[in-house]
């Protein structure tokens, strides 16, 4: 053993000898010297995907998210950290894990049947259990369990049958049952003591060349929580992707690398993340890991209307399952799916391959788009069907060669206007959650964004979304019961609106705010200069409507809005909307 060590630390130092004086060590990244049109080819099947299925699975699922009785707050494969289970009492839960029922072909049928185009499975998740036949750990599937079989390779193979893509999540640095492993945050059993440089040399990356070598082809490598991880550890492990040629992998790795993809978890970016690839991971429910008492089931609506919000923001949506210790989807799941794949059926052109909308509000729904030789189809994914016929594609100026409803071919008469393109549809949508209309232009898009007018009743609303925002820290924010400019941490940070005022005169002003505050802004059009206090409404995204009082403005045409913090005892506001209501 000591001999053995020697002779490792002499090649060592040959190999470190023979490297001229000054010259870069080569990167342990497979990808560190590819070039763009090398990566843009790596990564177009994924980016033409859109769509794919996340499945935490583990021993979590026995527990269920109930320990001694007691339902555990939190999300279900989090039970061991949350609850402070000891090591040993944990792994007991492994003799009742026995998935009798698990049957991956179905499993990988109904991915396919909603639409899906790759799955990633959860092969080790943070309480150490692998799902698969390790030598570097008998804490998996095969030896501490009675079910006694791999359950990787069979889904492996059910994947290739039916064209499939497979990935494999591995939580390369936390871990809670193999010693030394991370905790990201305090320990709480003295068995999970040890050095993590041992664990990730004996145990991460074994356990991650087993899952790259054993499986046929892995098309991603879904790292996550990188807890404690040093550029030496992230070394050891980047270096085994060389395993399997042209895989992707997320930015969840840790040691200063970035990945192929940005991971988004449970939001939606507001305007995408321009210059990255992007993957929104979300849960159907509240949990990732099954809970038997989690039944805060999103709609099919929803579900749908996520995908198609990712896809016209140019990101893939990864949608969650957590099969039961049996080896059951939850029926819930199932249905939601199939309910998925029936809208695929009929919409999937307008969402596989397609790349970001041009567009950067559509009141009524959201726009994907395909960029051809010399046309471009964008994809009108209508939420909101428009009740007088007209549905206004704002600020578009090209030529229309074509309009028609995806569903069933029948063509549609458009023309331009001064507010973009005009297409008149019928009554009624032919699918309540979203109705897709066709629309080929000639050349690739040109979008002129129409000014903010004043309405029909001489109301100004002023969205978040509208407006030019000004600093470092301020943005545009959706999701989590947002829809504002938020991130307003910087007082020296401010926003403007510019609109069109056909009928001058006097205003009220209201501003939707929410704040932990009290805070206060200021707002000003031209010459006059509005304080307002915003409440402590106690959570960022409570909104509450405050009326600040009158505000005069003169003369019709361009009209200027600027907010700005009012700095002393600032605190962070998140602002929704600005009205101005006529008096």
């Amino acid at each position: 053993m000591h001999r053995s060590r020697d002779i490792l630390r002499s090649l060592i130092v040959v190999v470190l000898c023979a490297i001229p004086v000054g010259a870069a060590i080569p990167s342990p990244d497979p990808y560190a010297n590819e070039t763009p049109q090398q990566r843009d080819q790596r990564m177009r099947w994924w980016r033409e995907a859109r769509f794919g299925m996340f499945i935490h699975w583990g021993v979590y699922s026995v527990p269920a998210g109930i320990y001694k009785g007691k339902q555990i707050p939190g999300i279900g494969e989090w039970i061991m950290f949350n609850a402070k289970i000891p090591v040993a009492e944990y792994e007991q839960f492994a003799t009742q894990f026995n998935p009798v029922k698990y049957d991956p072909e179905q499993w990988v049928l109904l991915a396919k049947e909603a639409g899906m185009r790759y799955i990633v499975i959860t092969s080790k998740h943070h309480d150490g259990f692998a799902l698969f036949d390790s030598q570097a750990s008998d804490w998996n599937v095969v030896k501490a369990t009675p079910y006694g079989k791999d359950l990787l390779r069979p889904l492996a193979e059910a994947c290739q049958r039916h064209g499939i893509k497979l990935g494999l999540y591995y939580s390369q640095a936390q871990d809670w049952t193999n010693p030394g492993g991370g905790v990201c945050g305090q320990k709480w059993d003295k068995a999970q003591e040890g050095d993590m440089d041992e664990y990730i040399r004996n145990v991460a990356v074994p356990q991650v060349r087993e899952i790259l070598s054993n499986y046929g082809p892995i098309a991603i490598l879904w790292w996550d929580t990188p807890c404690g991880m040093t550029r030496q550890m992230a070394d050891q492990l980047i270096a085994l992707l060389a395993l399997q040629p042209g895989i992707i992998h997320n930015n969840r790795l840790g040691g200063g690398y970035a990945g192929d993809t940005e991971t988004p978890e449970q939001y939606i970016p507001a305007t995408g993340m321009p210059g990255r690839d992007f993957e929104v991971c979300m849960t159907m429910n509240d949990t990732w890991g099954y809970k038997s008492y989690d039944q805060n089931w999103k709609s099919t609506q929803t579900l749908v209307r996520n995908l198609i919000d990712i896809a016209s923001k140019g990101g893939n949506y990864l949608l969650n399952v957590g099969p039961t210790s049996e080896g059951l989807i939850p029926e819930p799941s199932v249905q939601r799916l199939r309910e998925i794949g029936a809208w695929m059926k009929v919409n999937g052109q307008a969402i596989y391959a397609t790349t970001a909308s041009p567009f950067r509000r559509l009141v009524w729904g959201r726009c994907t788009k395909k960029v051809l030789q010399g046309r471009t189809i964008l994809y009108l994914h209508v939420f909101d069907w428009p009740k007088d016929g007209r549905l206004v594609v704002p600020g578009l100026r090209n030529k229309a060669i074509s309009a028609n409803l995806l569903a069933d071919g029948r063509s549609l008469a458009c023309q331009q206007d001064q507010d973009g393109m005009i297409i008149q549809v019928p009554t009624g949508p032919q699918d309540p959650i979203s109705t897709t209309v066709v629309l080929e232009i000639e050349g690739k898009p040109v979008v002129e964004n129409p000014p903010i007018r004043q309405a029909k009743d001489g109301t100004v609303r002023l969205d978040a979304i509208d407006a030019i925002v000004h600093g470092t820290q301020m943005r545009y924010e959706q999701g989590h019961d947002r829809d504002c400019l938020g991130y307003w941490t910087d007082p020296g940070d401010w926003a403007e609106w510019e609109f069109e005022l056909s009928r001058p005169g006097g205003f009220e002003l209201r501003l939707d705010m929410a704040s932990l505050g009290p805070s206060a802004v200021q707002v000003t059009i031209g010459d006059q200069t509005v304080a307002v206090q915003c409440p402590a409404t106690g959570d960022y995204g409570k909104f509450v409507e405050v009326k600040a009082g009158q505000i005069q403005i003169q003369g019709p045409g361009r009209t200027r809005l600027i907010v700005r913090a009012v700095k002393d005892g600032w605190q962070p506001v998140n602002l929704r909307r600005i009205t101005l209501v006529p008096r």
